[in-house]
C-alpha cells in the first residue's frame, strides 16, 4: 500500500470498549476506507481484547466527526471516528 493511500484519523473508544482496549483514544494510519472497515483493522492489530470489545457481531454504535454512522460511511484523512456500546437509559 502506498504511503500516499493511508490516512490518518483519530479514534476514541468509550465505556466498555475504552476499559477493554486499554485506551480512551489514538491517532491511526489506516488504509481503511469506511467505519467498518476500520473497525476490522483495529480488531486485527489489537487483538483478543478489541476482538472481544469490537467483534462485527456485538452492538457496537459509530460516530464519524461527532455524527452517528453505518460501517459503510467513507472515511478520509483527518476524520475523527468514534466507538461506543449502545446506551441505555433509565
Amino acid at each position: 500500500m502506498s504511503e500516499s493511500s493511508m490516512n490518518t484519523v483519530n479514534v476514541l473508544y468509550f465505556a466498555s470498549i475504552r476499559e477493554a482496549l486499554g485506551m480512551g483514544s489514538e491517532s491511526l494510519q489506516t488504509s481503511a476506507a469506511t467505519v467498518a472497515e476500520l473497525r476490522e483493522e483495529i480488531i486485527r492489530a489489537r487483538g483478543e481484547a478489541a476482538a472481544a470489545a469490537l467483534a462485527p457481531n456485538k452492538a457496537v454504535r459509530m460516530a464519524l466527526n461527532q455524527v452517528m454512522c453505518k460501517g459503510g460511511t467513507a472515511i478520509k484523512d483527518g476524520d475523527e471516528v468514534a466507538f461506543f456500546p449502545p446506551v441505555t437509559g433509565g
